[in-house]
């Protein structure tokens, strides 16, 4: 057997603002994908996806029986097919901010919840949120707390804009230039990043009143910003928001953004050749790059991995 596949997403804008109601943007990044896969010899990688999924099948039974009007699955098939070596098989790289966990999460619910809601309905804000509440619920056995976004837009395929925690919408983005000069693009770090510790570090800061006063008068502002430049297609606001956003989360998210970054974050800031943001959760992973000359940021970063995801 092999499902259908499940890309990885990029969240644009949005890594923990989204945690205190900033808005949002979340896009599908085809690149990486995933299915859920039987073959007759496994590999150690397949053998090692399987005995998870076993654990993973255990937590969704808990889920059900706490939360049986919130989603309930074919635990039958599940577990048969579990039972024969059922495996998710991905080129999504884990630890990195695309998404591996909700590409499985997505693929799960697609093949084994009853009464799903499918991406061919109308798609109204309240089955986007009730999709979203059951995502977040499913994909919390991997992190310890799930916004719920990354199997949304990994199941609908499509950009998600979040204007705060209960109002979310499926939207459109600006057309891609093949020939832009400016591009968004994916800095490699080469040291994987462990979500929850991530999110551990920033919950502790929360409890700290200036930390909260420069997420909501700093963070959140240029976060939402950034946003509607980006949708308005408002190219010069983009980037004036993003320098100030990048300078905000390299003075108070410096545990986020690993050591021998720090550096080339500042570079970026001071020469304006990029600007430098988190991919997920940080502590590893995949950097984000924003810049207005592709060529220039290659040259600057000529001694990294670069993969360019939209151009404008």
């Amino acid at each position: 057997m092999k499902g259908p596949l499940f890309y990885s997403k990029i969240l644009l804008f949005g890594e923990y603002g989204i945690i205190k109601d900033s808005k949002g943007l979340s896009i599908p990044y085809n690149f990486y994908n995933g299915a859920l896969k039987v073959d007759e010899n496994p590999s150690q990688e397949a053998i090692k996806s399987n005995a998870s999924l076993k654990k993973f099948v255990t937590y969704l039974e808990q889920l059900q029986t706490d939360q049986p009007n919130l989603v309930t699955f074919n635990l039958e098939a599940l577990k048969a097919d579990v039972e024969r070596g059922m495996y998710f098989d991905s080129s999504i790289p884990q630890g990195y901010g695309v998404g591996s966990s909700g590409a499985l999460v997505a693929a799960i619910y697609d093949k084994y919840a009853n009464h799903k809601i499918t991406v061919l309905e109308n798609l109204t804000r309240e089955k986007l949120f009730q999709l979203k509440a059951i995502f977040s619920q499913m994909e919390s056995f991997f992190h310890g707390k799930s916004s719920g976004l990354d199997p949304l837009n990994s199941y609908l395929s499509i950009p998600i804009l979040i204007n705060s925690k209960d109002n979310i919408e499926a939207t459109g983005i600006p057309s891609q230039s093949a020939t832009g000069k400016g591009a968004v693009f994916l800095l490699d770090s080469g040291i994987v990043g462990e979500t929850a510790p991530m999110v551990n570090i920033f919950m502790e800061n929360l409890k700290e009143e200036g930390f909260r006063k420069m997420l909501k008068t700093q963070f959140v502002k240029y976060t939402d910003a950034c946003v509607e430049n980006f949708l308005g297609g408002d190219i010069k606001s983009l980037f004036k928001n993003t320098k100030q956003l990048s300078k905000v989360v390299l003075n108070n998210f410096k545990p986020m953004i690993p050591e021998k970054f720090h550096g080339v974050w500042q570079r970026g800031i001071d020469t304006n050749d990029y600007y430098l943001k988190l991919c997920g959760s940080g502590g590893g992973g995949y950097i984000l790059g924003f810049t207005e000359d592709l060529e220039k940021a290659k040259q600057s970063l000529k001694d990294y991995k670069l993969e360019v995801v939209y151009q404008f």
